[in-house]
């Protein structure tokens, strides 16, 4: 239920803000999206794979060398460096051991810490919605959801993980 406010009640026509999603019938979205209540036919949906590419966000893989050593690149690694090359210029032995040990410690904190982020994050990725209900060719079938494209009709219920960006219509009325 739409409620209208005051202020802008003498508006005419009424221009939706940032935050008012549009709504339009199923038929428009079909249309727009050159679509159905059947969905697409396998041909189509593999035409469109090729044409828009996979439902997944590609991730740029760092060498765990690279990411080891980019913690001895930076303004601040820089100046300790610089201090410990300056302790060995100066025969500060003991000075140079401790500053070479506290930087590689800070090294392989940072880079352990920061993988164990990255493996939390990859254990995520995989929870979520791995597979879709779609209906192609007029029938439900379950998919990858990196095969999904604009155009298929998903199905969504109560607690699913959505597997994409989705324009959401009808309750049931597919099934």
């Amino acid at each position: 239920m739409a409620v209208e406010n005051p202020a802008t009640a003498s508006r005419t026509p009424a221009t939706p803000g940032p935050d008012v999603v549009e709504r339009a019938a199923p038929d428009v979205l079909f249309a727009q999206l050159q679509s159905g209540p059947d969905g697409l036919t396998d041909a189509e949906a593999a035409r469109r794979l090729v044409k828009f590419g996979s439902n997944e966000i590609p991730e740029k893989r760092v060498s765990a060398l690279r990411q080891l050593f980019g913690y001895f690149w930076g303004p601040i690694p820089w100046m300790i460096e610089v201090a410990a090359v300056l302790s060995a210029v100066v025969r500060h032995w003991i000075d140079l051991c401790i500053i070479v040990a506290l930087l590689v410690f800070n090294a392989g904190v940072g880079f352990w810490q920061e993988r164990q982020a990255a493996d939390a994050v990859a254990a995520l990725k995989q929870g979520l919605a791995p597979q879709a209900r779609v209906r192609r060719d007029g029938a439900w079938r379950q998919v990858d959801a990196w095969e999904l494209v604009p155009g298929d009709v998903v199905r969504v219920r109560l607690g699913d993980v959505v597997p994409a960006d989705l324009k959401l219509f009808g309750e049931g009325s597919l099934d």
